[in-house]
């Protein structure tokens, strides 16, 4: 029986992983297709899915987080969209609260 065999990816040098969602295709009232490069900005927000071992990280893999505009690469793993970004250009955790 032939074992099957999972790829991950593991960051490394302060390094965190986030998911991206990928935005969905826009179209105009007139149903015209509007091209992803012409409305599409940089995502600057993602759920951290990875990271390097950093040492007493503020943050932990499964929270929401809000990074610098244009830093880090984005890229392609399992047909989903990624982001590698350096630790220090993470800016916020985003939690949930309850309203007072």
């Amino acid at each position: 029986m032939e074992e099957k065999t999972m790829k991950e990816m593991q960051p490394i040098n302060q390094n965190v992983l986030i998911a991206i969602e990928e935005e969905k295709e826009q179209k105009t009232q007139g149903g015209i297709i509007i091209p992803d490069t012409a409305s599409k900005e940089k995502p600057m927000s993602g759920k951290v899915v990875a990271m390097a071992n950093i040492e007493n990280p503020e943050f932990s893999v499964g929270d929401n987080v809000v990074f610098k505009k244009y830093s880090g690469t984005e890229l392609e793993f399992d047909d989903k969209q990624y982001l590698v970004i350096q630790y220090a250009d993470i800016l916020a955790k985003i939690t949930e609260t309850e309203e007072i």
